[in-house]
């Protein structure tokens, strides 16, 4: 996180003074920098030239409030779902700057995107070319489709984010590409534009796009030799944040590199970011409600959960977590665990803290799947998310009530 420092010993965020901000709202609450957000976008377009389209992968954070700023900074979306497509359009998204991925669109949301003349259909298998070239038929329309071709290379990530090796389920293999390829060219409701590639998340390393920039090359040649065109190139997203002392990939060198190595093609190129845009942008702000230490361990029982962050469960993931007042005492080790029944349930283990009960952790670098991948376990109300906008706070989503969490039961 790049704006966050201690003034009088209260940590401060984008100018905000989070101990007053605390007395405010109820914990726990995300809460975003809308400058933070603007800053790595203007990154990523620095070095960029009118071949480079940049979609927002709306997954890693789909805050109406947030879309409407990337709309604002001229970027697409890539999206995975009719769900992600409407909110892209309630953002008021330029349909011609989406991209459809993922593994299993259904005839419904086919049918959606093309009603909505989106830019590009990401295809990940043979049956789904079929599916698109039977409902464009019915629709009396063609089909724009990029085919998602998985280059078999590795990245050092976890393996739950690991996209682009042969044993993933995203993307058609390498070796069968050109074949599928083919015979998308024989479909008359099909109209092949793009070539697709999407490797991994939280990449922290330039080469493996390189690595894959050149297979899809050769292939992008045996295309051609099939008087198969391809006007752009998809080269996805995945570039990684720093976490925890990570070593990074400059927003603009990514973007140059990749331009630069495909400036052969003529294509387009289409980047997907996602992480790298929102992640290092928000905060989880919560409260502590008891501290229990024992002849074991030490524990800080705070008042958010893996209801709200699961990713450090569920990936094993770091976050940083620091204390919005800053004390000179004695630290402790502690695991900083959550109320939820499960013994899962943490948000970071062995930190070093020296905080007292009701005072305030924040959990950094938490813009990025965070909320969105929240859940009403235990039916516990999701929080609400704020945004610092010109200096003032501004509630973008509220918190769940217990009414609204059982709206959709019947008694």
């Amino acid at each position: 996180m790049n704006s966050l420092e201690y003034k009088n010993n209260k940590l401060i965020f984008d100018n905000l003074d989070l101990s007053e901000t605390c007395k405010k709202f109820t914990t726990p609450f995300y809460i975003y920098s809308e400058n933070l957000i603007r800053k790595n976008i203007q990154e990523y377009m620095s070095n960029s030239n009118d071949r480079n389209l940049f979609c927002y992968s709306v997954k890693a954070n789909s805050n109406l409030s947030i879309l409407k700023i990337i709309v604002s900074e001229g970027m697409g979306f890539d999206v995975v779902s009719k769900g992600e497509l409407y909110r892209a359009i309630k953002a008021g998204a330029d349909t011609k700057k989406i991209v459809y991925s993922g593994v299993g669109k259904t005839r419904d949301e086919i049918k959606y995107a093309l009603a909505n003349e989106i830019l590009c259909f990401n295809i990940e298998s043979e049956s789904e070319l079929y599916v698109l070239n039977n409902e464009a038929a019915l629709m009396n329309c063609s089909a724009p489709v990029s085919i998602r071709v998985n280059p078999d290379v590795s990245v050092k990530t976890h393996p739950y984010i690991s996209t682009g090796m042969k044993e993933n389920k995203f993307g058609i293999a390498f070796n069968k590409a050109l074949s599928v390829y083919k015979k998308a060219k024989t479909l008359s409701n099909i109209n092949i534009i793009g070539i697709d590639f999407h490797i991994g998340s939280q990449i922290t390393s330039i080469e493996p796009y390189i690595d894959s920039v050149k297979s899809i090359k050769k292939l992008i040649t045996e295309l051609k030799q099939e008087n198969i065109s391809i006007t752009h190139v998809d080269v996805g997203g995945g570039l990684g944040i720093n976490y925890d002392n990570d070593s990074i990939i400059k927003k603009s060198e990514y973007t140059k590199t990749l331009t630069d190595s495909l400036s052969d093609t003529n294509a387009k190129i289409i980047f997907e970011p996602g992480r790298s845009i929102i992640g290092d942008c928000g905060l989880l702000v919560t409260k502590i409600e008891y501290v229990k230490e024992t002849s074991t361990k030490n524990f800080m029982i705070v008042d958010a959960s893996m209801s709200e962050l699961i990713r450090p469960p569920l990936y094993g993931a770091y976050h940083k977590i620091t204390p919005i007042i800053k004390r000179e005492t004695q630290h402790k080790t502690y695991d900083v665990v959550g109320p939820v029944c499960e013994s899962a349930d943490f948000l970071g283990k062995d930190r070093k803290l020296n905080s007292m009960e009701s005072e305030f952790l924040v959990v950094e670098d938490v813009g990025a799947y965070g909320f969105v991948l929240s859940s009403n376990y235990n039916t516990r109300p999701r929080p609400a998310e704020y945004i610092i906008s010109d200096g003032k706070i501004n509630e973008i989503r509220s918190r769940d009530t217990l009414d609204q969490i059982i709206s959709n039961e019947s008694p």
